[in-house]
């Protein structure tokens, strides 16, 4: 909130270049909040997808909670006003990358009741098909919501 009263503030001294670096920051903040949240989908995802894969299983609140973060995903990941998105399919696929590690972890702790730790859950699964797994929902998610690029 600080930002928008010093862009007032720029603004009305006329002091213009600060206003548009201010600009820059603000618009590269409200980014990366998005890039979190979405992040924050993407580790429940990976995490759900880690469950059936492992379980080999599955139940209708984990069918839930997938459906509800490709949507989520999809919706944050869209820009409304001026078109696109934030992150583009590479991007996504480098962030399904980053977000696994801790996905694991959490799975670990749910799946088989907590018994095994992440690196003995990492045994039980193909790291790689659930990563192409969830970046495929979230391809075709976009595309069935009218995106081209997705993501």
């Amino acid at each position: 909130m600080e930002e928008i009263f010093e862009l007032r503030a720029c603004i009305e001294e006329g002091r213009y270049t600060d206003a548009i670096v201010l600009l820059g920051e603000m618009e590269e903040m409200g980014r990366d909040d998005k890039i979190n949240k979405i992040e924050s989908f993407l580790e429940i995802l990976l995490l759900r997808l880690i469950k059936q894969h492992a379980e080999k299983r599955t139940t209708r609140s984990w069918e839930t909670s997938i459906f509800n973060s490709v949507y989520q995903i999809n919706k944050i990941n869209r820009r409304r006003k001026s078109g696109g998105y934030y992150l583009k399919a590479e991007e996504i696929g480098e962030a399904i990358e980053e977000s696994y590690p801790a996905a694991l972890k959490h799975a670990a702790i749910e799946a088989f009741e907590g018994i095994l730790d992440d690196a003995e859950l990492a045994g039980k699964v193909d790291e790689t098909r659930i990563k192409e797994e969830a970046l495929d929902l979230i391809l075709k998610a976009c595309n069935q919501q009218g995106g081209s690029n997705a993501a």
